[in-house]
């Protein structure tokens, strides 16, 4: 499987110290959108898909709150269905989107795929609609899925990889696409394992925010472990999941490369391996 490592949107939230950890205290951060796109023999196989072109067109609905904290660029060349021409590919070569949970800067180029099967775990599906709140409200935007996705939900299966239970693969056909049960910063939050001919990717989601919460001794900017904290689901399985993470990345760094959602470093040093 050949896999091309996207950014699907950028944020930049205020301060770049208190988020990236350097930076001017006062300048803009810069968090990625981290985008797998996977080519299989059966087609292409998406691992999120940060903004949509819907959301660049429409801001207002992501929620002024968010757009507000978040600072998204919206940039045109971002959305996934822009990026994919670029590698050669068409939007009808992806057949499959594996969601690692819902929120909006992971489901919200969804719509822009109206053909894919739309992975995702039950419980992650089951919250988004149905959830009340203000949390959810925040979370889970209507828009992204108002054209009807083909949900392909699944369970917790029976496999283990690296210690981690639960396991299984994304289909009976696709044993080097694993799901990997990572609940915490949502119900049905999920991690998504790659097997390459370099070993394994682990996309964590947002399992951890940032690269020096799987180094040893673990350590975060403080603007980054007050918003975890604040969106976690379940704090205790989240921090759990966290330090399973980082002892995987302790224990077999050689065997399998570990990345997060929005960590530039993270992204960065993914892109330039790749290119």
């Amino acid at each position: 499987m050949r896999v091309h490592h996207l950014n699907a949107a950028t944020l930049c939230p205020a301060s770049a110290r208190l988020v990236n950890g350097r930076g001017p205290w006062l300048g803009r951060a810069r968090l990625v959108c981290h985008v797998l796109a996977i080519e299989t023999v059966r087609g292409v196989v998406l691992v999120d898909t940060g903004l949509g072109t819907g959301d660049l067109a429409a801001p207002a609905r992501l929620g002024p709150t968010w757009v507000r904290q978040v600072s998204p660029r919206l940039d045109p060349a971002e959305p996934v269905i822009a990026q994919l021409p670029e590698l050669g590919l068409a939007v009808a070569d992806v057949r499959a989107v594996v969601l690692t949970h819902l929120d909006l800067d992971h489901a919200g180029g969804i719509a822009d795929l109206p053909a894919a099967q739309i992975h995702v775990h039950a419980r992650e599906l089951a919250a988004a609609t149905s959830s009340r709140g203000a949390r959810a409200t925040l979370r889970y935007r209507p828009a992204h899925t108002a054209h009807g996705p083909r949900w392909a939900p699944f369970d917790d299966g029976g496999e283990t990889w690296f210690g981690f239970a639960g396991v299984r693969a994304l289909e009976p056909r696709e044993p080097d696409l694993l799901l990997v049960p990572l609940p915490g910063h949502t119900s049905g939050h999920t991690g998504v394992a790659v097997r390459t001919d370099a070993g394994w990717l682990l996309h964590a989601g947002d399992s951890y925010f940032f690269h020096g919460q799987v180094a040893t001794p673990p350590h975060a900017p403080l603007a980054l472990r007050w918003f975890q904290g604040r969106s976690d689901v379940d704090r205790a399985a989240r921090v759990a999941n966290q330090e399973r993470v980082r002892a995987l990345v302790a224990a077999h760094r050689d065997e399998v490369s570990v990345f997060c959602a929005h960590d530039p470093v993270d992204f960065d040093r993914l892109r330039a391996g790749a290119a």
